[in-house]
């Protein structure tokens, strides 16, 4: 990453000038190099991240206007910063992955989110629920295990693995994926509900986990347009009063 050639650069050139004209003692030469490499390194990576983050939140506000496309591309100008900053490519391939998976563009969504960024759950369970729905069990189950070790005290990302495992017919290893996110996650009443439904013979319930449940496109069609004409006719009812 160019961010460590530079303060490597720094850091070795300020050991030289300390060592030609101050002094050559081993211990204050180490503290100039380590100091003049750190300093350099945190001050260009905090610039690079202020700029990568004022374009995630760009493409948020586009996203939020339905304008998709234009999100996508925004974030694709941010690649020039991965040569900068370790993660910075990876983070910006779960974004766009993430955008392409909420607009049911599944096909573009898979290559981006399997470039994305590992501790990024939520594109990791994207990604997971992806090959679940073209029956590449093997690959559900590997990224999904990937998605909960970066991200261990999370409770939905143990929700949807359990979700995704007793839809293929899994049903005691969902049970056993809520047993652990439970042990993990400080008992959940989330996780510990569904424990009770799946050893009951019943379905998963996961509206408890709000509106970030719709977005993984887990629920049927009707289901969604139902919610939305609920809470469109709720908000026309306060209007009215």
């Amino acid at each position: 990453m160019l961010n460590m050639f530079i303060s490597l650069a720094i850091s070795a050139l300020c050991s030289a000038l300390v060592v030609r004209f101050v002094t050559d003692s081993m211990p204050i030469v180490a503290a100039v190099s380590i100091a003049f490499f750190f300093l350099p390194f945190i001050l260009i990576v905090r610039v690079v991240m202020k700029k990568v983050e004022a374009l995630m939140m760009a493409a948020q506000r586009d996203v939020q206007a339905n304008r998709a496309e234009k999100a996508i591309a925004n974030l694709q100008s941010g690649f020039k910063f991965g040569a900068w900053q370790f993660y910075v490519k990876q983070q910006i391939y779960s974004q766009i992955g993430s955008i392409q998976y909420m607009t049911r563009d599944f096909n573009a969504a898979i290559p981006n989110l399997e470039k994305g960024f590992v501790r990024n759950w939520v594109s990791m369970a994207m990604l997971g629920i992806a090959y679940m729905k073209k029956n590449k069990t093997s690959k559900m189950a590997e990224t999904f295990d990937k998605a909960i070790s970066g991200s261990r005290k999370e409770p939905m990302v143990y929700a949807l693995y359990a979700f995704c495992l007793e839809k293929i017919g899994e049903r005691a290893k969902a049970i056993a994926t809520l047993e652990k996110g439970l042990k993990k996650t400080a008992a959940d009443e989330r996780l510990q509900e569904n424990i009770e439904r799946l050893q009951a013979g019943k379905k998963m319930k996961m509206k408890g986990f709000g509106d970030m449940w719709y977005q993984f496109h887990l629920e049927k069609q009707g289901a969604i347009i139902k919610k939305q004409t609920k809470a469109m006719t709720g908000r026309r009812k306060q209007v009215v009063r």
